[in-house]
């Protein structure tokens, strides 16, 4: 006979584990939750000379975004505005969140904070941090 454990919180669980995954502001802490509607999901690559970071930002005009770096860390933050013209009487679902995200990254010290660049095309975000040139080691001579 096989028997079933009943775990009358499971079901809550996997509720706030799918809240969590639809909007990570609210996982994220206290900060990201006051200062953001929506938090643009991210991807982070290391090259050779640099760390490429792409965020989905689609419906966000570039000049609503802003980049900032400071001590170490780099802010993203920006808008996506709602039409004036749309309503919300007729919809029958609405799933497209509006208003401000704003995301911080901590950056490691090879990171060259003076050429950052940052692009956007096609609702994609692209920051690019370049990595700082190796100082090359040097043999100091010994006097005797």
């Amino acid at each position: 006979m096989l028997t079933t454990r009943y775990e009358p919180w499971s079901l809550l669980n996997q509720l706030s584990r799918e809240l969590d995954r639809l909007n990570p502001a609210m996982a994220g802490g206290e900060e990201a939750a006051a200062t953001s509607d929506w938090v643009p999901a991210v991807d982070i690559r290391e090259e050779k000379d640099a760390y490429v970071l792409h965020a989905d930002v689609p419906g966000v005009d570039p000049k609503d975004i802003e980049v900032h770096m400071e001590n170490g860390v780099l802010t993203i933050r920006g808008e996506r505005k709602a039409e004036s013209a749309e309503e919300r009487e007729g919809y029958k679902r609405v799933e497209r969140i509006r208003g401000s995200f704003y995301r911080r990254f901590s950056l490691p010290d090879t990171a060259d904070a003076e050429r950052i660049s940052a692009r956007s095309a096609n609702g994609v975000l692209e920051v690019r941090i370049p990595k700082q040139e190796k100082v090359q080691p040097r043999r100091i001579a010994v006097e005797g």
